[in-house]
Protein backbone atom coordinates (compact mmCIF):
# COMPACT_ATOMS: atom_id res chain seq x y z
CA UNK A 1 0.00 0.00 0.00
CA UNK A 2 1.34 3.15 -0.89
CA UNK A 3 1.78 6.20 1.85
CA UNK A 4 -1.35 7.76 0.42
CA UNK A 5 -3.65 5.04 0.99
CA UNK A 6 -2.12 4.39 4.21
CA UNK A 7 -2.94 7.87 5.49
CA UNK A 8 -6.19 7.46 4.39
CA UNK A 9 -6.88 3.85 6.13
CA UNK A 10 -5.64 5.54 8.87
CA UNK A 11 -7.97 8.96 8.99
CA UNK A 12 -11.10 6.26 8.59
CA UNK A 13 -9.68 4.65 11.57
CA UNK A 14 -9.23 7.76 13.57
CA UNK A 15 -13.28 8.48 12.76
CA UNK A 16 -14.72 5.59 13.10
CA UNK A 17 -15.78 6.55 16.51
CA UNK A 18 -18.10 9.32 14.36
CA UNK A 19 -18.73 6.67 11.58
CA UNK A 20 -19.80 4.24 13.37
CA UNK A 21 -22.29 6.71 15.63
CA UNK A 22 -23.90 7.77 12.67
CA UNK A 23 -24.43 3.96 11.17
CA UNK A 24 -25.61 3.35 14.87
CA UNK A 25 -28.02 5.91 14.24
CA UNK A 26 -29.70 5.52 11.34
CA UNK A 27 -29.68 1.73 12.44
CA UNK A 28 -31.87 3.61 15.42
CA UNK A 29 -34.03 6.43 13.02
CA UNK A 30 -35.19 3.40 10.41
CA UNK A 31 -36.84 5.82 8.59
CA UNK A 32 -38.83 4.27 5.62
CA UNK A 33 -38.04 5.66 1.68
CA UNK A 34 -38.22 9.22 1.02
CA UNK A 35 -38.70 9.38 4.94
CA UNK A 36 -35.47 9.46 5.84
CA UNK A 37 -35.18 13.21 7.11
CA UNK A 38 -33.50 12.72 10.17
CA UNK A 39 -30.80 10.74 8.60
CA UNK A 40 -30.58 12.89 6.10
CA UNK A 41 -30.18 16.52 8.47
CA UNK A 42 -27.39 13.81 10.94
CA UNK A 43 -25.64 13.09 7.78
CA UNK A 44 -25.64 17.07 6.04
CA UNK A 45 -24.89 17.95 9.84
CA UNK A 46 -21.61 15.65 10.33
CA UNK A 47 -20.57 15.99 6.72
CA UNK A 48 -20.46 20.19 7.24
CA UNK A 49 -18.48 19.46 10.20
CA UNK A 50 -16.10 17.52 8.85
CA UNK A 51 -15.32 20.51 5.92
CA UNK A 52 -17.44 19.40 3.11
CA UNK A 53 -19.78 22.29 1.29
CA UNK A 54 -23.09 20.10 1.37
CA UNK A 55 -26.16 20.96 -0.56
CA UNK A 56 -30.02 19.13 1.40
CA UNK A 57 -32.37 19.39 0.07
CA UNK A 58 -30.84 18.19 -3.18
CA UNK A 59 -32.30 17.58 -6.32
CA UNK A 60 -35.24 18.74 -5.84
CA UNK A 61 -35.89 15.30 -3.09
CA UNK A 62 -36.35 16.59 0.68
CA UNK A 63 -34.09 13.94 2.08
CA UNK A 64 -31.24 13.91 -0.43
CA UNK A 65 -28.32 15.26 -0.34
CA UNK A 66 -24.81 16.43 -2.51
CA UNK A 67 -21.74 16.64 -0.32
CA UNK A 68 -18.47 17.95 -2.08
CA UNK A 69 -14.78 18.53 -1.26
CA UNK A 70 -11.71 19.61 -3.52
CA UNK A 71 -11.38 21.29 -7.06
CA UNK A 72 -10.04 20.07 -10.42
CA UNK A 73 -9.97 16.86 -12.16
CA UNK A 74 -10.54 13.96 -11.82
CA UNK A 75 -14.26 14.21 -9.54
CA UNK A 76 -15.39 10.58 -7.82
CA UNK A 77 -18.72 10.15 -7.13
CA UNK A 78 -19.89 7.67 -3.88
CA UNK A 79 -23.36 6.66 -3.66
CA UNK A 80 -24.65 6.52 -0.25
CA UNK A 81 -28.39 5.03 0.61
CA UNK A 82 -29.97 4.85 4.31
CA UNK A 83 -33.33 3.67 4.19
CA UNK A 84 -35.02 1.03 6.22
CA UNK A 85 -37.70 -1.90 5.38
CA UNK A 86 -41.40 -2.66 6.86
CA UNK A 87 -41.87 -4.91 9.08
CA UNK A 88 -38.49 -5.62 10.08
CA UNK A 89 -37.71 -4.07 13.59
CA UNK A 90 -35.54 -6.35 15.93
CA UNK A 91 -33.67 -5.65 18.54
CA UNK A 92 -29.66 -5.65 17.63
CA UNK A 93 -27.30 -7.91 18.80
CA UNK A 94 -30.32 -10.73 19.55
CA UNK A 95 -29.84 -14.59 18.36
CA UNK A 96 -33.51 -14.53 18.12
CA UNK A 97 -36.21 -13.05 16.63
CA UNK A 98 -37.43 -10.28 19.00
CA UNK A 99 -38.86 -7.26 17.85
CA UNK A 100 -37.96 -3.83 18.99
CA UNK A 101 -40.90 -1.94 18.42
CA UNK A 102 -44.50 -4.06 17.43
CA UNK A 103 -44.67 -3.83 13.55
CA UNK A 104 -41.40 -1.42 13.51
CA UNK A 105 -39.16 -0.49 10.71
CA UNK A 106 -35.71 -1.95 11.04
CA UNK A 107 -32.36 -2.17 8.25
CA UNK A 108 -32.91 -5.45 6.59
CA UNK A 109 -30.56 -4.51 3.55
CA UNK A 110 -28.40 -2.46 6.15
CA UNK A 111 -28.69 0.59 4.08
CA UNK A 112 -27.50 1.85 7.42
CA UNK A 113 -24.25 0.47 6.72
CA UNK A 114 -23.98 1.25 3.27
CA UNK A 115 -24.35 5.51 3.92
CA UNK A 116 -22.15 5.50 6.62
CA UNK A 117 -19.38 3.10 4.71
CA UNK A 118 -19.74 5.28 1.89
CA UNK A 119 -18.77 8.87 3.87
CA UNK A 120 -15.73 6.75 5.86
CA UNK A 121 -14.70 6.64 1.71
CA UNK A 122 -15.51 10.48 1.00
CA UNK A 123 -13.89 11.20 4.37
CA UNK A 124 -10.42 9.08 3.62
CA UNK A 125 -10.50 10.66 -0.12
CA UNK A 126 -10.68 14.50 1.25
CA UNK A 127 -7.97 13.78 3.64
CA UNK A 128 -6.06 12.57 0.98
CA UNK A 129 -7.04 15.81 -1.55
CA UNK A 130 -6.23 17.95 1.60
CA UNK A 131 -2.13 16.30 1.47
CA UNK A 132 -2.30 16.52 -2.01
CA UNK A 133 -3.42 20.09 -2.28
CA UNK A 134 -5.70 22.80 -4.69
CA UNK A 135 -6.89 21.36 -7.85
CA UNK A 136 -5.52 18.05 -7.38
CA UNK A 137 -10.03 16.26 -7.82
CA UNK A 138 -12.74 15.98 -6.12
CA UNK A 139 -14.95 13.61 -4.23
CA UNK A 140 -18.71 13.58 -4.05
CA UNK A 141 -21.15 11.89 -2.10
CA UNK A 142 -24.34 11.50 -3.18
CA UNK A 143 -26.92 10.80 -0.26
CA UNK A 144 -29.60 8.21 -2.21
CA UNK A 145 -33.04 8.01 -0.51
CA UNK A 146 -35.55 5.72 -1.03
CA UNK A 147 -33.73 2.98 -2.47
CA UNK A 148 -36.07 0.57 -1.48
CA UNK A 149 -39.26 1.17 -3.31
CA UNK A 150 -38.36 5.21 -5.22
CA UNK A 151 -34.98 4.44 -6.78
CA UNK A 152 -33.78 8.14 -6.62
CA UNK A 153 -30.57 7.88 -8.22
CA UNK A 154 -32.88 7.12 -11.56
CA UNK A 155 -34.71 10.32 -10.96
CA UNK A 156 -31.06 12.41 -10.57
CA UNK A 157 -29.73 9.99 -13.57
CA UNK A 158 -32.31 11.47 -15.58
CA UNK A 159 -31.58 15.35 -14.36
CA UNK A 160 -28.18 14.72 -15.56
CA UNK A 161 -26.73 14.76 -11.76
CA UNK A 162 -24.11 11.95 -12.50
CA UNK A 163 -22.44 13.71 -15.89
CA UNK A 164 -20.47 15.86 -13.31
CA UNK A 165 -18.32 12.84 -12.25
CA UNK A 166 -15.60 10.83 -14.21
CA UNK A 167 -16.54 7.51 -12.17
CA UNK A 168 -18.69 6.17 -9.26
CA UNK A 169 -18.29 3.80 -6.28
CA UNK A 170 -20.09 2.38 -3.93
CA UNK A 171 -20.54 -0.92 -1.33
CA UNK A 172 -23.48 -2.89 -0.68
CA UNK A 173 -23.68 -4.83 3.10
CA UNK A 174 -23.84 -8.61 2.41
CA UNK A 175 -22.79 -11.99 3.66
CA UNK A 176 -19.99 -12.40 1.34
CA UNK A 177 -16.78 -10.27 0.42
CA UNK A 178 -16.61 -9.45 -3.20
CA UNK A 179 -16.59 -7.42 -6.40
CA UNK A 180 -20.05 -7.51 -8.11
CA UNK A 181 -20.14 -7.99 -11.61
CA UNK A 182 -22.65 -8.75 -14.48
CA UNK A 183 -26.04 -7.31 -15.03
CA UNK A 184 -29.13 -6.83 -13.26
CA UNK A 185 -33.17 -6.90 -14.05
CA UNK A 186 -34.54 -2.73 -15.11
CA UNK A 187 -37.84 -2.56 -12.96
CA UNK A 188 -40.57 -0.04 -13.26
CA UNK A 189 -43.57 0.07 -10.94
CA UNK A 190 -46.62 1.62 -11.47
CA UNK A 191 -49.92 1.95 -9.74
CA UNK A 192 -53.19 1.84 -11.01
CA UNK A 193 -56.66 3.17 -9.09
CA UNK A 194 -59.61 2.02 -10.21
CA UNK A 195 -63.11 4.00 -9.56
CA UNK A 196 -66.42 2.64 -9.50
CA UNK A 197 -70.10 3.46 -7.68
CA UNK A 198 -71.07 2.25 -4.59
CA UNK A 199 -74.22 -0.02 -4.06
CA UNK A 200 -75.73 -2.28 -1.92
CA UNK A 201 -75.00 -5.53 -3.28
CA UNK A 202 -77.85 -7.37 -2.77
CA UNK A 203 -80.38 -4.61 -3.02
CA UNK A 204 -79.10 -2.42 -6.13
CA UNK A 205 -76.43 -4.45 -8.11
CA UNK A 206 -77.16 -2.89 -11.19
CA UNK A 207 -76.59 0.00 -9.68
CA UNK A 208 -73.07 -0.18 -8.67
CA UNK A 209 -69.59 -0.26 -10.36
CA UNK A 210 -66.91 -2.34 -8.78
CA UNK A 211 -63.21 -1.18 -8.77
CA UNK A 212 -62.43 -4.36 -7.22
CA UNK A 213 -63.87 -6.22 -9.93
CA UNK A 214 -61.31 -4.39 -12.29
CA UNK A 215 -58.69 -4.45 -10.47
CA UNK A 216 -59.07 -8.62 -10.25
CA UNK A 217 -60.11 -8.37 -13.96
CA UNK A 218 -56.33 -6.91 -14.81
CA UNK A 219 -54.63 -9.39 -12.35
CA UNK A 220 -56.14 -12.20 -14.56
CA UNK A 221 -55.32 -10.56 -17.34
CA UNK A 222 -51.70 -10.21 -16.07
CA UNK A 223 -51.53 -14.07 -15.52
CA UNK A 224 -52.37 -14.92 -18.73
CA UNK A 225 -49.85 -12.25 -20.32
CA UNK A 226 -47.26 -14.51 -18.57
CA UNK A 227 -47.20 -17.07 -20.96
CA UNK A 228 -46.25 -15.02 -24.26
CA UNK A 229 -43.23 -13.11 -22.31
CA UNK A 230 -39.88 -13.33 -22.15
CA UNK A 231 -38.26 -15.73 -19.58
CA UNK A 232 -36.08 -13.69 -18.38
CA UNK A 233 -39.00 -10.58 -17.43
CA UNK A 234 -40.55 -10.63 -14.26
CA UNK A 235 -44.50 -9.07 -13.17
CA UNK A 236 -45.09 -9.03 -9.17
CA UNK A 237 -48.34 -7.15 -7.90
CA UNK A 238 -49.77 -5.54 -4.73
CA UNK A 239 -53.14 -4.95 -3.82
CA UNK A 240 -52.95 -1.81 -1.83
CA UNK A 241 -56.25 -1.34 -1.63
CA UNK A 242 -59.68 -3.58 -1.69
CA UNK A 243 -62.02 -1.07 -1.34
CA UNK A 244 -63.82 -1.74 1.67
CA UNK A 245 -64.23 -4.95 4.08
CA UNK A 246 -68.20 -4.96 3.72
CA UNK A 247 -68.92 -7.59 1.48
CA UNK A 248 -72.40 -6.04 0.78
CA UNK A 249 -71.16 -3.46 -0.63
CA UNK A 250 -69.98 -3.04 -4.67
CA UNK A 251 -66.42 -1.71 -3.63
CA UNK A 252 -66.38 2.13 -5.29
CA UNK A 253 -62.34 2.10 -5.28
CA UNK A 254 -59.27 -0.39 -5.26
CA UNK A 255 -56.31 0.49 -6.11
CA UNK A 256 -53.23 -2.18 -7.57
CA UNK A 257 -49.06 -1.74 -7.55
CA UNK A 258 -47.05 -3.66 -10.30
CA UNK A 259 -44.01 -4.30 -10.87
CA UNK A 260 -42.42 -5.18 -14.64
CA UNK A 261 -38.98 -6.18 -14.54
CA UNK A 262 -36.86 -7.03 -17.60
CA UNK A 263 -33.01 -6.96 -18.50
CA UNK A 264 -33.02 -3.89 -20.66
CA UNK A 265 -35.02 -0.88 -20.28
CA UNK A 266 -36.42 -1.05 -23.96
CA UNK A 267 -38.27 -4.25 -22.93
CA UNK A 268 -39.34 -3.83 -19.91
CA UNK A 269 -41.25 -0.24 -21.34
CA UNK A 270 -42.60 -2.77 -23.71
CA UNK A 271 -44.31 -5.09 -21.43
CA UNK A 272 -45.25 -1.94 -19.16
CA UNK A 273 -47.22 -1.01 -22.10
CA UNK A 274 -48.87 -4.21 -22.38
CA UNK A 275 -49.71 -4.05 -18.47
CA UNK A 276 -51.09 -0.71 -18.98
CA UNK A 277 -52.89 -2.24 -22.13
CA UNK A 278 -54.95 -4.84 -19.70
CA UNK A 279 -55.87 -2.16 -17.23
CA UNK A 280 -57.38 -0.18 -19.36
CA UNK A 281 -59.35 -2.97 -20.68
CA UNK A 282 -60.14 -4.04 -16.93
CA UNK A 283 -61.82 -0.31 -16.88
CA UNK A 284 -63.56 -1.01 -19.70
CA UNK A 285 -65.05 -4.07 -18.95
CA UNK A 286 -66.25 -3.37 -15.30
CA UNK A 287 -67.57 0.55 -16.60
CA UNK A 288 -64.61 1.68 -14.02
CA UNK A 289 -62.53 4.65 -14.19
CA UNK A 290 -59.03 3.83 -14.19
CA UNK A 291 -56.10 6.14 -13.46
CA UNK A 292 -52.07 5.24 -13.28
CA UNK A 293 -49.44 6.57 -11.28
CA UNK A 294 -46.08 6.25 -12.24
CA UNK A 295 -43.85 5.07 -8.88
CA UNK A 296 -40.07 4.74 -9.51
CA UNK A 297 -38.13 2.82 -12.44
CA UNK A 298 -34.38 1.33 -12.49
CA UNK A 299 -31.81 0.24 -15.22
CA UNK A 300 -30.25 -2.87 -15.52
CA UNK A 301 -26.44 -1.96 -14.51
CA UNK A 302 -23.38 -2.03 -17.30
CA UNK A 303 -19.98 -3.85 -15.51
CA UNK A 304 -16.83 -2.36 -16.14
CA UNK A 305 -14.18 -4.64 -16.26
CA UNK A 306 -11.78 -1.92 -15.95
CA UNK A 307 -13.15 -0.35 -12.13
CA UNK A 308 -14.01 -3.75 -10.51
CA UNK A 309 -10.38 -5.45 -11.37
CA UNK A 310 -9.08 -2.24 -9.51
CA UNK A 311 -11.48 -2.60 -7.26
CA UNK A 312 -10.55 -6.58 -6.57
CA UNK A 313 -6.74 -5.62 -6.66
CA UNK A 314 -7.24 -3.30 -3.41
CA UNK A 315 -9.78 -5.16 -1.82
CA UNK A 316 -7.68 -7.90 -1.63
CA UNK A 317 -4.57 -6.33 -0.96
CA UNK A 318 -6.39 -4.63 2.07
CA UNK A 319 -7.77 -8.48 3.12
CA UNK A 320 -11.04 -9.18 4.58
CA UNK A 321 -12.02 -9.28 8.29
CA UNK A 322 -11.72 -11.48 11.26
CA UNK A 323 -13.41 -12.19 14.24
CA UNK A 324 -13.36 -13.04 17.95
CA UNK A 325 -14.88 -16.22 19.67
CA UNK A 326 -17.86 -14.10 20.86
CA UNK A 327 -18.52 -12.77 17.26
CA UNK A 328 -17.99 -15.76 15.59
CA UNK A 329 -20.52 -17.38 18.06
CA UNK A 330 -23.34 -14.99 17.65
CA UNK A 331 -22.58 -15.38 14.08
CA UNK A 332 -23.19 -19.08 14.48
CA UNK A 333 -26.17 -18.85 16.00
CA UNK A 334 -27.71 -16.36 13.35
CA UNK A 335 -26.68 -18.95 10.94
CA UNK A 336 -28.55 -21.54 12.84
CA UNK A 337 -31.47 -19.76 13.19
CA UNK A 338 -32.24 -19.16 8.93
CA UNK A 339 -34.47 -22.22 8.36
CA UNK A 340 -34.59 -22.16 4.41
CA UNK A 341 -30.91 -22.38 3.64
CA UNK A 342 -29.51 -22.07 -0.09
CA UNK A 343 -27.74 -25.17 -1.16
CA UNK A 344 -25.82 -22.77 -3.31
CA UNK A 345 -21.97 -21.97 -2.42
CA UNK A 346 -20.91 -18.02 -1.75
CA UNK A 347 -20.41 -15.44 -4.33
CA UNK A 348 -22.22 -14.61 -7.56
CA UNK A 349 -19.21 -15.85 -10.18
CA UNK A 350 -19.12 -18.80 -7.77
CA UNK A 351 -20.71 -21.31 -10.47
CA UNK A 352 -19.74 -19.81 -13.31
CA UNK A 353 -16.24 -20.92 -12.92
CA UNK A 354 -15.20 -24.53 -11.44
CA UNK A 355 -11.85 -23.00 -10.21
CA UNK A 356 -13.32 -20.49 -8.86
CA UNK A 357 -16.14 -23.04 -7.07
CA UNK A 358 -13.10 -25.09 -5.39
CA UNK A 359 -11.93 -21.76 -3.84
CA UNK A 360 -15.15 -21.04 -2.28
CA UNK A 361 -16.07 -24.55 -1.76
CA UNK A 362 -12.69 -25.24 0.73
CA UNK A 363 -12.75 -21.58 1.98
CA UNK A 364 -16.32 -21.71 3.19
CA UNK A 365 -16.29 -25.52 4.08
CA UNK A 366 -18.55 -26.74 1.72
CA UNK A 367 -20.98 -23.37 2.60
CA UNK A 368 -21.04 -24.11 6.56
CA UNK A 369 -18.73 -21.62 7.88
CA UNK A 370 -21.03 -18.69 9.86
CA UNK A 371 -18.83 -16.07 8.14
CA UNK A 372 -17.32 -15.96 5.23
CA UNK A 373 -13.50 -14.82 5.48
CA UNK A 374 -11.94 -14.54 2.44
CA UNK A 375 -12.75 -12.64 -0.55
CA UNK A 376 -14.17 -14.36 -3.86
CA UNK A 377 -11.86 -14.37 -6.66
CA UNK A 378 -13.09 -11.97 -9.30
CA UNK A 379 -14.77 -12.98 -12.64
CA UNK A 380 -15.91 -10.79 -14.86
CA UNK A 381 -19.27 -11.41 -16.56
CA UNK A 382 -21.85 -9.84 -18.66
CA UNK A 383 -25.18 -12.07 -16.93
CA UNK A 384 -28.12 -11.14 -15.67
CA UNK A 385 -29.34 -11.48 -11.81
CA UNK A 386 -32.99 -11.27 -11.31
CA UNK A 387 -32.82 -7.94 -9.16
CA UNK A 388 -32.89 -4.80 -9.74
CA UNK A 389 -30.94 -1.70 -8.28
CA UNK A 390 -30.72 2.04 -9.24
CA UNK A 391 -26.76 1.98 -9.19
CA UNK A 392 -27.75 0.64 -12.69
CA UNK A 393 -28.80 3.86 -13.82
CA UNK A 394 -25.51 5.83 -12.41
CA UNK A 395 -23.72 2.93 -14.67
CA UNK A 396 -25.14 4.17 -17.60
CA UNK A 397 -23.90 7.52 -17.32
CA UNK A 398 -20.55 6.94 -16.18
CA UNK A 399 -17.81 4.07 -15.12
CA UNK A 400 -19.04 2.39 -12.14
CA UNK A 401 -18.24 -0.87 -9.71
CA UNK A 402 -19.08 -1.71 -6.38
CA UNK A 403 -18.10 -4.57 -3.72
CA UNK A 404 -19.82 -5.95 -0.73
CA UNK A 405 -18.39 -6.71 2.32
CA UNK A 406 -19.44 -9.60 4.84
CA UNK A 407 -21.43 -7.36 7.66
CA UNK A 408 -23.79 -9.66 8.47
CA UNK A 409 -23.54 -14.08 8.68
CA UNK A 410 -23.12 -16.51 5.81
CA UNK A 411 -26.47 -17.77 4.76
CA UNK A 412 -28.51 -14.70 6.17
CA UNK A 413 -31.16 -13.86 3.28
CA UNK A 414 -31.72 -9.89 2.17
CA UNK A 415 -34.11 -8.11 3.81
CA UNK A 416 -34.02 -10.36 7.37
CA UNK A 417 -34.53 -9.96 10.94
CA UNK A 418 -30.82 -11.79 10.99
CA UNK A 419 -29.18 -8.81 8.65
CA UNK A 420 -31.28 -6.17 11.57
CA UNK A 421 -29.85 -7.90 14.00
CA UNK A 422 -26.26 -7.85 12.77
CA UNK A 423 -26.24 -4.58 11.66
CA UNK A 424 -25.47 -2.65 14.76
CA UNK A 425 -23.11 -5.19 15.99
CA UNK A 426 -18.80 -4.84 15.77
CA UNK A 427 -19.45 -7.61 12.89
CA UNK A 428 -20.84 -5.12 10.93
CA UNK A 429 -18.94 -2.51 12.05
CA UNK A 430 -15.88 -3.95 10.86
CA UNK A 431 -16.87 -4.80 7.15
CA UNK A 432 -18.57 -1.09 6.97
CA UNK A 433 -15.08 0.51 7.63
CA UNK A 434 -13.37 -2.36 5.38
CA UNK A 435 -15.61 -1.08 2.46
CA UNK A 436 -14.80 2.56 3.34
CA UNK A 437 -11.06 1.75 2.66
CA UNK A 438 -11.57 -0.44 0.03
CA UNK A 439 -13.77 2.43 -1.96
CA UNK A 440 -11.17 4.96 -0.79
CA UNK A 441 -7.89 3.04 -2.36
CA UNK A 442 -9.67 2.84 -5.47
CA UNK A 443 -10.63 6.19 -5.95
CA UNK A 444 -6.65 7.33 -5.07
CA UNK A 445 -5.50 5.24 -7.77
CA UNK A 446 -7.96 6.69 -10.35
CA UNK A 447 -6.55 10.06 -8.99
CA UNK A 448 -3.39 8.76 -9.54
CA UNK A 449 -3.15 6.59 -12.30
CA UNK A 450 -5.03 8.89 -15.42
CA UNK A 451 -4.75 5.98 -17.87
CA UNK A 452 -6.58 3.76 -15.86
CA UNK A 453 -9.33 6.57 -15.78
CA UNK A 454 -9.17 6.99 -19.24
CA UNK A 455 -9.44 2.95 -20.16
CA UNK A 456 -12.09 2.78 -17.61
CA UNK A 457 -13.83 5.14 -19.87
CA UNK A 458 -12.81 3.69 -22.98
CA UNK A 459 -14.61 0.95 -22.11
CA UNK A 460 -17.67 2.65 -20.64
CA UNK A 461 -17.91 4.60 -23.57
CA UNK A 462 -17.63 1.22 -26.03
CA UNK A 463 -20.26 -0.49 -24.59
CA UNK A 464 -22.62 2.56 -24.61
CA UNK A 465 -22.06 2.37 -28.50
CA UNK A 466 -22.86 -0.89 -28.69
CA UNK A 467 -26.04 -0.66 -26.20
CA UNK A 468 -27.15 2.58 -28.30
CA UNK A 469 -27.10 4.96 -25.00
CA UNK A 470 -28.71 5.28 -22.03
CA UNK A 471 -32.66 5.30 -22.11
CA UNK A 472 -34.16 6.47 -18.78
CA UNK A 473 -36.79 4.40 -17.40
CA UNK A 474 -38.37 7.53 -15.55
CA UNK A 475 -40.75 9.98 -17.57
CA UNK A 476 -39.63 13.69 -17.70
CA UNK A 477 -42.25 14.84 -14.94
CA UNK A 478 -42.11 12.07 -12.67
CA UNK A 479 -40.90 12.93 -9.22
CA UNK A 480 -40.22 10.70 -6.48
CA UNK A 481 -43.20 9.43 -4.64
CA UNK A 482 -43.30 8.10 -1.07
CA UNK A 483 -44.32 4.30 -1.34
CA UNK A 484 -47.39 3.51 -0.15
CA UNK A 485 -49.59 6.61 -0.09
CA UNK A 486 -52.92 6.64 -1.77
CA UNK A 487 -53.29 8.23 -5.20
Amino acid sequence: MSASKQTAFDYIDEKSGVITDVSDKIWDYAELSLREYKSGELYAKVLKEEGFTVEHPFDNIETAFRASYGSGKPVIGILAEYDALTGLSQIAGSETRKELVTDGNGHGCGHNLLGAGAMAAAFAIKKYLEEKGEGSGKVILYGCPGEEGAATKAFMARDGVFAECDAALTWHPGNVNQVTSGTCNTCIQTEYKFTGVASHAAGAPDKGRSALDAVELMNIGVQFLREHMPDSARIHYSITDAGGDSPNVVQPKAQVLYMVRSIWVKDALELQERVDRIALAASMMTDTKMEKKFIDGCSNTVPNKVLESLMWDNFNDLGVCHYTEEELKYAKALYDSVEMKSDKLPGDATEDSSDIYEYVDEKSKHGTTPMNEFLVPYLYYEKPRMGSTDVGDVSWCIPTAQINTSTFPAQAPGHSWQNVSCGRTSIAHKNMLLAGKVIAATAIDLMEKPDVLQAAKDEFNKKMKRYGGYTCPVPQGAVPVIPGEKM
